[in-house]
């Protein structure tokens, strides 16, 4: 997979603009992140570290912080939504509310700056 920009061109336009609401709201918070790879994924970077990524799976969008402490700074922001130990799932029908991303991303950038 190559950029954001990239992986979004593949998606319908539907899910394709569910995420890239996700990564405007990420910018932001961190207007200087730039597009690359976390993991092998489409990502946000910043300072050279993976600070976000979004990716559709067959039933859900996956936000990864690449950062379990991330998670769990959120997790009382998190009723209704499914999420484990390094990722939150939403669906289409039940996005992830704004707040929570930017509370997420600058938990992240946080912990990159720290």
């Amino acid at each position: 997979m190559g950029t954001i920009d990239d992986y979004l061109a593949g998606l319908d336009e539907t899910d394709a603009a569910i995420i890239a609401r996700v990564y405007r709201v990420a910018t932001e918070v961190v207007p200087e992140a730039e597009q690359g790879l976390g993991y092998g994924m489409p990502a946000l970077v910043y300072r050279g570290s993976s600070l976000l990524s979004v990716m559709r799976a067959k039933k859900h969008f996956g936000v990864y912080p690449f950062s379990p402490a991330a998670v769990a700074e959120v997790v009382p922001l998190l009723h209704g939504f499914d999420h484990a130990k390094g990722t939150i799932r939403f669906t289409a029908d039940a996005v992830l509310p704004d707040d929570v991303v930017r509370r997420l991303v600058a938990a992240r950038r946080a912990q990159i700056d720290g």
